[in-house]
């Protein structure tokens, strides 16, 4: 069955075959290295070639010193799988090599999701509803591009300029007035449908002359906001904006599917792809219609796959950090009524117990979606652990890169820059409602995803699509926080400031401190609120009871002597040794 063949004092390479099954491999001493296919029932027949060539000769196989080499182009999760299974070590590199050149064959997919997705959409289009995005072409000037690169920096249409510091355009993005009305109302908790002028106002204004200015509106300092950048009102982004409403009004005609995609939001997608180092990107409505429109076409993968009849095995595995925002919750939720998903949670931020999950689930198709910089407590991800379970695992890896976006890393692209993982993420999900102070939601993807996304998200696909000036506003935040390069510094200045003021370690721009209490939380709110700060009291269902929070947020418009005052008004109300920075010991369920 075996026939060894030597020449000039070596050995040769020579074929074994039986049953189908075909194997090459060189021999050592008394050592035999195997090459076949990473496959558990051609392992498995050779196991029995093996045991009988023994038996017919008298040789032994080791159990204990048999090892198991796997190719580069082998994924992680089917290593661990067959060598669990055969009950062989599974060893990293072969070390000294002698004999032939090892030569593997290019693995037709990287992974097992792009198998399942190529599947997925040979299925759509051979239904014939794999959808198209066509750009209508708008006429005029798309892009604002800078043309220099010295202090005099300028733009097309107005010579707008790139400034190397804050301006008194900046603070438009962190100071706003309120009637009176309002403030009364807020002051003494009192519902509004943000109406001014009805009778409660009138009775609360008689009981509290004592405190009234005199005057019809109060001047407040937002630390409550999500326009970290303050591009918000930048001239640069209104005069994109103002410049695409003159010229194709404010209408997007439509979905984007039928006729509300122009060559402006493919300009769009085009830079945040780019900003994200993924191959293509798809703009939706919202952030929150983005994560919707992912879930439900995730989970449609299994069901397309299995010909619309996905037994539980077929289904996909969501792994669910327990904090993760409200629309990722919801659309696993909607994933798993359509019978497609099955949702796994796992402790905030625990990389053991979301290892164990992983290792004890018999699902193949496996998902594990994190928020990267979490909205309510301020903390990231642990990113650099999650990207080894990926290789440990072989998961989709998908982030909701929201409050990250544009603030952190050299060049903004978020919080998988900081962490030097952005190639381990597989898909990045973000807005343009918060540091490009715009509005809008993405999906940074491949093309693939972008086709099935495009094709199967129901809340992009029946969504109309956002408004030209949107899509030209936003563009041009992106120019500027590129250019713009202090205004992140100037955030991680005020969060030093911060930590210097108060002696609170905070990690991020978002700073969450745990009061417990509803009353004591809308009572420090009141108590800010009077001093001129709009900071708002967190509270049910938002977060769980007994862990609510004022939730705090620095923007790079934000001065170090707004911070020194805001502190300072906060000594007066929480004690600051009294409370958790964050709530990590309640967690929302799905």
């Amino acid at each position: 069955m075996i026939d060894m063949s030597v020449a000039n004092g070596l050995w040769k390479p020579f074929v074994v075959g039986c049953n189908r099954v075909t194997v090459s491999y060189l021999m050592f001493a008394d050592d035999i290295l195997l090459f076949l296919e990473a496959d558990h029932a051609q392992a498995t027949s050779l196991e029995t070639i093996l045991h009988s060539f023994c038996q017919a000769s008298g040789l032994k196989v080791s159990e204990l010193k048999t090892q198991v080499f796997f190719s580069p182009n082998v994924l992680m999760a089917d290593r661990v799988d067959l060598a669990h299974r055969l009950g062989y070590q599974m060893v990293e590199n072969l070390g000294k090599y002698l004999g032939m050149p090892l030569i593997h064959s290019q693995a037709k997919y990287a992974s097992l999701w792009d198998k399942w997705l190529e599947e997925a959409l040979s299925k759509l289009e051979s239904l014939k509803v794999l959808r198209s995005l066509r750009p209508i072409q708008l006429p005029g000037r798309v892009a604002i591009q800078s043309t220099s690169g010295d202090s005099s920096r300028a733009y097309p249409h107005g010579q707008l300029p790139i400034f190397d510091g804050p301006t008194k355009g900046d603070r438009a993005s962190v100071e706003v007035n309120i009637s009176e009305s309002t403030f009364r109302k807020w002051l003494h908790d009192v519902p509004s449908s943000g109406d001014d002028n009805d009778i409660i106002y009138q009775n609360l204004v008689a009981e509290d002359k004592a405190e009234s200015t005199g005057g019809n509106l109060r001047k407040l300092i937002v630390f409550s906001g999500n326009d970290y950048l303050g591009l918000s009102s930048h001239p640069m982004v209104s005069y994109a904006a103002s410049k695409a409403a003159q010229e194709h009004g404010m209408g997007p005609r439509g979905s984007a599917l039928i006729c509300g995609y122009t060559n402006y939001h493919r300009l769009l997608e085009s830079s945040l792809a780019d900003l994200k180092r993924k191959e293509d990107c798809l703009l939706c409505p919202t952030g929150f219609s983005a994560n919707m429109a992912f879930m439900t076409a995730l989970g449609n993968v299994g069901f397309l796959v299995t010909g619309g009849k996905p037994l539980q095995d077929d289904r996909v595995a969501i792994f669910s950090d327990e904090l993760n925002h409200a629309s990722i919750i919801d659309g696993i939720r909607l994933a798993e009524r359509q019978g497609n998903a099955v949702a796994f949670v796992y402790k905030h931020c625990d990389m053991s117990h979301l290892d164990e999950l992983l290792s004890t689930c018999q699902m193949k198709k496996r998902v594990v979606v994190t928020d990267s910089l979490f909205s309510m407590d301020g903390d990231f991800a642990p990113m650099t652990e999650l990207a080894k379970l990926r290789k440990k695992h072989g998961f989709l890896f998908v982030i909701d890169d929201a409050h990250a976006t544009f603030v952190c890393g050299k060049n903004g692209g978020g919080a998988a820059e900081i962490f030097n993982c952005e190639n381990d993420v597989d898909i990045c999900i973000g807005t343009l409602s918060k540091a490009a102070g715009c509005h809008g939601g993405f999906i940074a993807c491949s093309k693939k995803w972008k086709l099935l996304i495009q094709s199967r998200g129901r809340s992009f696909i029946f969504s109309t699509s956002t408004p030209v000036p949107v899509a030209a506003a936003a563009h041009a935040a992106i120019v500027v926080a590129k250019e713009e390069t202090w205004r992140r510094e100037s955030i991680h200045k005020r969060i030093q400031d911060f930590r210097a003021f108060t002696g609170i370690l905070v990690e991020s721009h978002i700073i969450s401190i745990v009061v417990g209490r509803e009353n004591k939380a809308l009572q420090a709110s009141r108590h800010l609120l009077r001093l001129g700060f709009h900071v708002t009291a967190i509270r049910p269902p938002t977060v769980p009871p007994n862990s609510c929070r004022l939730r705090i947020t620095l923007s790079a418009a934000h001065t170090r002597d707004d911070l020194r005052k805001l502190t300072d008004a906060l000594a007066e109300c929480v004690d600051v040794r009294e409370t958790e920075l964050h709530g990590r010991n309640c967690y929302p369920k799905l």
